[in-house]
Order: C-alpha cells, then structure tokens, then sequence
C-alpha cells in the first residue's frame, strides 16, 4: 500500500533523506579536508590570518550543515508553495546565524591574538580591547537577528527606530560613562602613554599604572595613587617623559658686583669649557644675562643626549663641582642675596652719591 505524506509517497521521502544524508556528509568531509590542510599550510607561516580562517571555518556547526542538506533533500518532495517558501527562509536564517557564529569567532580570535601580542608592551589593552570586542561581537549578533526577523516578513523599521530612539536615552543617561568608555578606547588605538609611562598632567606627575574603562590611574611622586577620569586626562594637556629623547637644560649662575673686568670676561668661556667636558652634552650657548639685584647673572644652556633623568642630575653635578673648583681656581666668588645700608647723621644730609 502506497503511503503519502504531505502529498509524497514514502520512496520520494526516502530519496529526498538520502540526499539530504549525502549532502550532510559530503560537507562535513570538505570542511574537515579544507581544515586539516589549512593548519598543514599555517606550520609553515608566520601571519596570524591563516590561523584565524582555520579557526573561522572550524566553527561551522554541524546543525548548519544538516540544515544545508536538508533543503537540498527538500527540493525532490512535490510540497506545497507555503512549505517550500518557509524551508527556504529557514536556510537563508540557518546560514545568517552561521554567519553571524563566524564573524564572533573570528572578532574573539583577532582581538585574543591582539591582546595576547600587546600585554608585555601595553597592558591597558586588554581590558579596553575586551570591551571593544563585546560591543563588536554584539553588534554583528544585532544585525544578524534584525536581517533573520526581515527575512520571515517581520517590519524591522518600526522596531530599529525604537531601538534607535532608545539607544539616545540611554546614551543620555550614561554620557559620561560612555565619554570615559570611548576615551579609554582612544588612549587604547592614539597611545599617547602606556602603562609604564611616567607623564605629567597639570601639576600632578607620576607613572601610569591601570588604563581602565572609566579611570586611569597614577602613582604620583609622593607614592599616592592619583585617578582620573579618562575624558578629563584627554582634555588636559600630557607631557609625557619617558618619550624624550634628549633634556635641553637651562641654569643660571651669579657672581658678586666686586669682581674684575678680565674674571667676567672669562666666565663665559669657563662655562662653555666646563660643559664640554661632560659625557653625553652637546653645548649650546653661555652669556652674561643680566644686571641682577645683588648679583651679576650668568644664563648657560645645554643639550643632555639621553632623557634619563638620573644621567642629567650626574652631568648637572658634575658641572657644579667643576664650576666651584675654577672659581676658586680664577678667584670669583659666587653671588649670594646682599643688602647695603647707609646711614646718615641726625640733623644732617646725606652727600650726593652717597
């Protein structure tokens, strides 16, 4: 006795089955063939992106394939137009999700390999990094299930405008969550410091420690940890001083107003001599500044070829020292805050000049 189901008798059934089995089968294999000889290939490379496609093309789900291959079954049964309309939104909504599975495993992948590259160098990056996956991974599922419910016939206007409308109230109410979150991602991509960095902010120095979502701390001088806000650290102007490549230094000396015309003429080239004898300095410029108060003011400037700081203070030491020993070598004497008094007799006028 001949059976039918849905209008097809039970050897229709069993072909369609069969091929649906075979097509099932012969994708499976592909992909396992296509896998196995791209890992083969990637031994032999060093990019990362032919790591990532096997990982991409690792992730198709079985259910995809049997979803493949029974629509192709499908399309030896004799069914009715409602049916075959519906298996065939179910094939284009199996491969969107499939889809949509694809581009989170290869976001993850990619933004792992990133974190896992930049740690030693830039720790502030993998929390940064981590939510700029999430917000990526969210969106690619977003739009996969807004194209799934287009595909069934669903009006996906009325629904992205509420969802546009919204997404204004809550970025409204959370603005300056949001400020810091798209901040830390900036500090993230521009690096204007990373974590390491020692970095003046107004008048606060110190190194950064944490570069976070919302804060980025400091260890100020003084051992105190100083937060700040991500937006309020890019609105401010950052000097950061473990970029520098050399320190350009400026220091002034002062000798007394008692001292002979050939010392004074001399300073100048006692200084330039001085400071080219220091490790590491390029000599720029030594002249008599200024008539001070109390002193005769003598400005000098340098180049230190390296930003170590430590080095500086030891060639600016050095100078110092050297600078004592000809002095007192040439018999100048350093100037130090003075004040003369005259004082005049009761009853009578101090003399002109005096």
């Amino acid at each position: 006795m001949d059976y039918l189901i849905l209008g097809n008798d039970l050897l229709a059934w069993a072909i369609a089955l069969g091929i649906a089995a075979a097509v099932y089968l012969l994708l499976h294999i592909a992909k396992r063939l296509i896998v196995r000889r791209l890992r083969a290939f990637t031994r032999a490379t060093s990019t990362y992106l032919d790591d990532l496609a096997v990982g991409v093309l690792s992730a198709t789900h079985p259910l995809f394939l049997l979803a493949l291959g029974l629509y192709a079954g499908s399309h030896w049964l004799d069914l009715p137009e409602k049916t075959t309309t519906l298996l065939s939104r179910l094939a284009i909504a199996a491969l969107l999700l499939q889809v949509a599975r694809w581009g989170d495993v290869g976001v993850h992948g990619w933004l792992q390999h990133y974190r896992t590259r930049r740690s030693a160098q830039d720790a502030a990056s993998t929390t940064s990094t981590a939510a700029l996956g999430f917000v990526a991974r969210t969106a690619v599922w977003v739009i996969i299930v807004l194209m799934i419910l287009d595909n069934f016939g669903v009006n996906i206007t009325t629904l992205v405008a509420s969802l546009g409308i919204g997404g204004i109230a809550v970025a409204l109410a959370l603005q300056n969550v949001l400020g810091d979150l798209f901040s830390s991602l900036s500090i993230v991509l521009d690096k204007p410091f990373v974590v390491g960095d020692f970095i003046a902010v107004d008048d606060i120095s110190g190194t950064v420690e944490y570069v976070g979502l919302k804060t980025t701390r400091i260890r100020g001088l003084g051992g105190e940890q100083v937060v700040f806000s991500n937006s309020d650290l890019l609105g401010s102007r950052i000097r950061n001083f473990k970029r520098m490549e050399t320190r350009r230094i400026v220091f002034a000396i002062g000798v007394t107003y008692e001292i002979g015309r050939q010392q004074l003429r001399a300073i100048p080239a006692i200084l330039r001599e001085v400071v080219e004898a220091q490790p590491q300095v390029r000599f720029d410029r030594a002249h008599f500044k200024s008539y001070g108060a109390s002193s005769i003011d003598f400005e000098t400037v340098y180049i230190v070829q390296t930003a170590d700081y430590g080095a500086y203070m030891d060639i600016q030491q050095a100078i110092n020292l050297a600078l004592f020993d000809r002095f007192a070598e040439e018999g100048i004497d350093f100037a130090y805050p003075t004040q003369t008094v005259y004082l005049a007799r009761a009853g009578t006028r101090p003399e002109a000049g005096a």
